[in-house]
C-alpha cells in the first residue's frame, strides 16, 4: 500500500466513524485484528472490534472526529494519524457519571496495514484536563444540589400570633456551616436559634445539617434553653466526627413576652428596645468541647415591638477591601438606626450594609442573621 493509498484508506475509515457506520468499519479490519485503546483496553478480532465501536457510539451519540492532514505519517505498512475528537458525555466515563457536557480531546491512532486491511490499531488519548473538568462538573452539580437542600432547611420567614421572624443565611462557598431555625414549641413558645459549625465547605455543612436536625428534636422535648444546649453538647461530644465543634445561641419567646435564652460560645445576640440596644451575654462554652459543660440561661420580659437579633461571626468578621473588619460597633449602629423598621426591612439593611462593606469580593465566612420581633400584647 502506497502513502496515498494509505491516506485514502484512513480517510474512508474516518468517514465511516463520523457516520457511525459499524458494518463499514468492520470491513476495514482483518479477521484477527487487534485494537488497543484506553477506553476498551485490548480487543481481539473483527467482531469484538465491531462491538467496541457500538459501545463508543453509545457513549458518545454525537461522536465526531477530525483528522489533521499535516500530521499524517506513513512508513512501509505502518501509518499514524492525529485527530481531534468531540462528543457529549452522556454515560459513565472512566468512573465519572454523565455530565451532559460536550468534551473534546486529541487522539493519536497508530495502524498496521496488510493486504488492504487493518491488522493492528492502537489509540492514544490526550485528555489534557478533560477528566478533571468532568470531575469538577460532577462536583459542581452535587454542590448545587446540596445548596438547594441547605436552602430548603433555612426557614427565611416564620410568623405567628404574637411574633414576626425573618432570617437569611449566605454561605461564603456553595454550602456553609451556619444554620438558623425557628420552632413552634409544644407549649406555645417560639424557639429561635443560630448556629455556626467550625470550618467551611461540605464537611461543615454536613455537621450543620446534622446539628440542626438534633436541635429541632431536642428543643421540642426540652423545657429550657439550658437543657437543650446541654443535651446537644453531650451528643456532639460523643460523636467522633470532624469538625465537631460548634457555637449556638438559642432563645425562646412566650406569648406573654417572656424571653429566655442561653448561649454556647456564640456571639451574644442583641435585643432592640425603646431604651436602646442590649447584648444578651448569658451562656457557656462552645458545643463539643467539654462533656460536662454548663449553659446558664437568663430571662427578659419583652415589650410590644422589642426585637431579637441573632447573628453569626461572619457578620462582624466581614472584611472590607482595605482590610478593615465590619466589627460589633458598626453592627450595633445599623441595628439601632433601623430599630423602627419592619423585621424584613431591618434584616435587609443589616445584610445590605455588610455586602456594601465587603464590596465585590465574596465574604470570608458564612453570614447568618435572624430577626424576631415580639408583635402583640399578651
Amino acid at each position: 500500500m502506497t502513502r496515498n493509498e494509505a491516506r485514502r484508506f484512513l480517510s474512508h475509515h474516518k468517514d465511516a466513524l463520523n457516520l457511525h457506520d459499524v458494518p463499514t468499519l468492520m470491513s476495514l479490519y482483518a479477521e484477527d485484528a487487534v485494537l488497543v485503546s484506553p477506553m476498551f483496553q485490548t480487543v481481539n478480532g473483527r467482531d469484538a472490534i465491531g462491538h467496541s465501536f457500538e459501545r463508543l457510539f453509545a457513549i458518545f451519540p454525537d461522536y465526531s472526529i477530525q483528522t489533521r492532514e499535516a500530521l499524517f505519517l506513513f512508513d512501509g505498512d505502518r501509518a499514524a494519524e492525529f485527530s481531534t475528537v468531540t462528543g457529549t458525555h452522556r454515560v459513565e466515563l472512566f468512573g465519572l457519571p454523565p455530565t451532559g457536557h460536550q468534551i473534546e480531546y486529541h487522539a493519536a491512532r497508530l495502524f498496521t496495514l496488510r493486504d488492504g486491511l487493518i491488522t493492528y490499531e492502537q489509540r492514544i488519548y490526550d485528555f489534557g484536563g478533560v477528566l478533571e473538568r468532568l470531575e469538577k462538573t460532577r462536583l459542581d452539580r452535587e454542590l448545587n444540589l446540596a445548596k438547594a437542600v441547605q436552602g430548603a432547611l433555612c426557614r427565611t420567614r416564620h410568623d405567628g400570633a404574637f411574633f414576626e421572624a425573618v432570617g437569611s443565611s449566605l454561605p461564603c462557598r456553595a454550602i456553609g456551616g451556619d444554620f438558623l431555625e425557628y420552632l413552634d414549641l409544644p407549649d406555645g413558645r417560639l424557639g429561635v436559634a443560630v448556629g455556626d459549625v467550625a470550618g467551611k465547605g461540605p464537611a461543615a455543612a454536613i455537621v450543620a445539617a446534622m446539628l440542626q436536625g438534633m436541635f429541632s428534636m431536642v428543643a421540642t422535648e426540652s423545657a429550657s434553653p439550658t437543657i437543650t444546649l446541654s443535651r446537644l453538647n453531650t451528643a456532639l461530644c460523643r460523636r467522633g466526627i470532624e469538625p465537631r465543634f460548634a457555637t449556638l445561641t438559642y432563645a425562646t419567646i412566650a406569648p406573654d413576652g417572656r424571653l429566655t435564652y442561653s448561649n454556647a460560645g456564640h456571639h451574644p445576640p442583641m435585643l432592640l428596645t425603646a431604651d436602646g440596644v442590649t447584648r444578651l451575654t448569658e451562656g457557656g462554652p462552645m458545643l463539643g468541647v467539654f462533656p460536662d459543660a454548663l449553659f446558664p440561661e437568663a430571662s427578659v420580659d419583652l415589650a410590644f415591638g422589642d426585637t431579637l437579633i441573632a447573628f453569626s461571626d461572619g457578620v462582624t468578621d466581614a472584611v472590607a477591601p482595605d482590610g478593615s473588619d465590619f466589627g460589633m460597633d458598626r453592627l450595633l449602629g445599623v441595628a439601632d438606626a433601623h430599630r423602627a423598621d419592619s423585621p424584613a426591612a431591618l434584616l435587609a439593611h443589616l445584610l445590605g450594609t455588610v455586602q456594601d462593606f465587603v464590596g465585590p469580593a465574596p465574604p470570608i465566612d458564612d453570614v447568618t442573621v435572624a430577626v424576631a420581633r415580639y408583635g402583640t400584647r399578651p
